[in-house]
C-alpha cells in the first residue's frame, strides 16, 4: 500500500531526508517512528501530497504521489500534528464542508458524518463552535475528518497529543480496530504506545532508515544489551571479583543491602550468562536469592539505535 525508494528531500544543501526506502503492506498499523528533526515528518508530508521530494519516488495505493496526486489524496486520510481546522465553524459544519470537499454528496455524507461522530465520540460536541474546544476535542475532530471518506490508507501524526488518559486508551483502541481494515501509518514518539498499538515499527534517525521489524524483533535485537541482575549472599568484593572472571561477562556493578550482594551483570552480545553465573555461585557455596534477565525494551533499542546514527552523521 505504501512504497518508498531512494527518496531524499533537501531543504537547501540540508539533507532533511537522505535516501530512503521502506514499505508498508495493506493492513495492519505501523509505527514511524524518530527522533526531532529526523525526517519522520517530511516523509509523511510527502506521502499525504504535502509537498513533494527532491528525488526518488513514492506511491500510495498504487498511485505516484507526484504525477498522481488527486488520486493518492482521494485515498489517504492524514491527520496532521497541528490539526488544521476554522475555529469559527461548528463541528458538524466543518464535515460538511470536508465531506462536499471529499465528493461525498446528499445522504451519503450525513450517513459518513454520523459514523465518524461516534466513532471519534463527538456527539456531545458536534453542535459546538470548533474553536471553543480544548486541544484534545480538536485532535479528535481532525481524526474524525481523516477517516470521514473511509480510505485504504491513513497517516496518524502523533494522534494522541493533547487527550487525557481515557481518550487516549479509547484512541488506541480505535486505531486498533482501524488497522483490521485500513493500512495505518502512525507517527509517535510515544514508544509504548507502538508496543501497544503496532505490528511493525520503522525508525528513522538524522534523515535515514535505521531499523525496522515488529517490536519483538526490535528487543530481541537489542536484548543483548539488557542486563542479568542477581542477589548473592557474600561479600561484595569478592562476590564482584568472582563473576567479572566469568567468560562473556564484560562489566559489574555491585551494591550491598541487608547483607546481600546485588549485582547488575553486563555482557557482551552473543552471550547468556545466567548459568556459568549459577555455577560459580553454587561451587562457592554462596546462596543465590534471584538471577534474572532484564529485558530491554524498545525505548532501549530506540535511544541507541538513533544515538549511533546521530554519531555517525555528526
Amino acid at each position: 500500500m505504501i512504497r518508498v525508494k531512494d527518496l531524499t528531500k533537501r531543504y537547501g544543501r540540508v539533507p532533511a531526508v537522505d535516501n530512503i526506502s521502506f514499505e508498508v503492506d495493506q493492513g495492519g498499523v505501523v509505527g514511524f517512528l524518530g527522533p526531532n528533526g529526523a525526517g519522520k515528518t517530511t516523509t509523511i508530508r510527502v506521502l499525504a501530497c504535502y509537498q513533494p521530494a527532491s528525488s526518488g519516488s513514492a506511491s500510495v495505493a498504487g498511485f505516484d504521489v507526484f504525477s498522481q496526486s488527486m488520486e493518492v489524496r482521494r485515498r489517504v486520510g492524514y491527520l496532521p500534528e497541528s490539526t488544521p481546522l476554522y475555529p469559527e465553524m461548528r463541528v458538524r459544519e466543518f464535515l460538511h464542508f470536508r465531506g462536499k470537499l471529499r465528493g461525498l454528496t446528499g445522504a451519503h455524507r450525513i450517513k459518513a458524518i454520523d459514523r465518524v461522530v461516534d466513532r471519534c465520540w463527538l456527539a456531545e460536541f458536534v453542535d459546538r463552535p470548533i474553536g471553543h474546544l480544548s486541544k484534545g476535542m480538536k485532535q479528535r475532530v481532525g481524526l474524525a475528518d481523516a477517516i470521514m471518506h473511509d480510505p485504504p490508507v491513513l497517516i496518524l501524526d502523533e494522534p494522541t497529543i493533547g487527550l487525557d488518559p481515557t481518550q487516549i486508551r479509547e484512541t488506541r483502541n480505535l486505531i486498533r480496530e482501524l488497522g483490521e481494515h485500513h493500512t495505518v501509518l502512525l507517527c509517535s514518539h510515544v514508544l509504548h504506545e507502538v508496543e501497544q498499538v503496532c505490528s511493525r515499527a520503522i525508525i528513522i534517525a538524522a534523515g535515514r532508515i535505521v531499523a525496522s521489524g515488529s517490536p519483538q524483533e526490535l528487543r530481541d535485537r537489542f536484548r543483548a544489551q539488557g542486563q542479568v541482575v542477581a542477589e548473592v549472599r557474600g561479600q561484595k568484593d569478592e562476590v564482584t571479583q568472582a563473576v567479572t572472571s566469568v567468560s562473556g561477562v564484560e562489566h559489574v556493578e555491585a551494591t550491598t543491602v541487608d547483607g546481600w550482594t546485588q549485582l547488575a551483570i553486563q555482557a557482551s552480545s552473543d552471550q547468556d550468562v545466567r548459568e556459568p553465573v549459577v555455577k560459580l555461585v553454587a561451587d562457592k557455596g554462596w546462596s543465590l536469592r534471584e538471577i534474572r534477565r532484564v529485558g530491554a525494551s524498545l525505548e532501549d533499542f530506540f535511544v541507541q539505535i538513533t544515538a549511533e546514527q546521530q554519531e555517525r552523521r555528526g
